[in-house]
């Protein structure tokens, strides 16, 4: 019985011991202070166990279709790249100024978990759902699967390509882009006169 009360009090000596240190605001928060290696260690180790556990029954399609891989280049470009860099851009002020940094996807060292079903799996669930505290949106509020399924295709294939690859790749084609007609008129000829379009 002694030892029963014993454990009870010092679960609760260490609750209010918790309490009273996040309570009294001397935790620094800033993303310019990092964590020390034991504390993040223990988030790292909740953030994975986290996503794993939440994506282990998702279906992944098939992310090696070349038309996949380029549409979700453009959402790669406008959503993603201003934190997870692209080909030539070593950093940006997002990717400096986030803590914990955001993984570069243009190293192929990184990107080599996403390349298997778990890690496909896993990087569809933190771009569906993001990841709390970190910077990472939950993109699932503003797009369908489809989409998201593009976006974890294309960074599967990112650091295979050069700057030149990645540009063609994440040009925005609209409508107004392709529409090549002209209204009014148009002066075509050295001599002053106008030629009707």
């Amino acid at each position: 019985m002694k030892f029963l009360l014993g454990a009870l009090f010092t679960v609760f000596v260490a609750i209010v011991s918790v309490f009273a240190v996040v309570t009294s605001g001397v935790v620094n928060v800033g993303a310019d202070q990092e964590h020390s290696p034991m504390m993040f260690s223990f988030l790292e180790t909740a953030r994975n166990r986290s996503i794993e556990n939440a994506s282990k029954d998702i279906v992944v399609p098939d992310l090696e279709k070349a038309e996949l891989i380029s549409s979700g280049g453009a959402d790669y470009k406008d959503m993603c790249a201003g934190c997870h860099l692209s080909p030539g851009v070593a950093q940006t002020d997002f990717s400096e100024g986030l803590y914990p940094k955001p993984p570069n996807f243009t190293k192929a060292d990184i990107v080599k978990r996403y390349q298997t079903e778990d890690g496909a799996k896993q990087g569809f669930w933190a771009i569906k759902h993001g990841i709390m505290a970190s910077g990472m949106p939950a993109w699932g509020a503003s797009h369908d699967d489809a989409r998201m399924w593009a976006m974890v295709a294309f960074i599967r294939s990112l650091p295979e390509l050069d700057e030149s690859q990645y540009t063609m790749l994440t040009t925005r084609i609209d409508g107004d882009m392709m529409d090549m007609s002209f209204d009014g008129d148009m002066n075509m000829s050295d001599d002053g006169s106008g030629m009707q379009h």
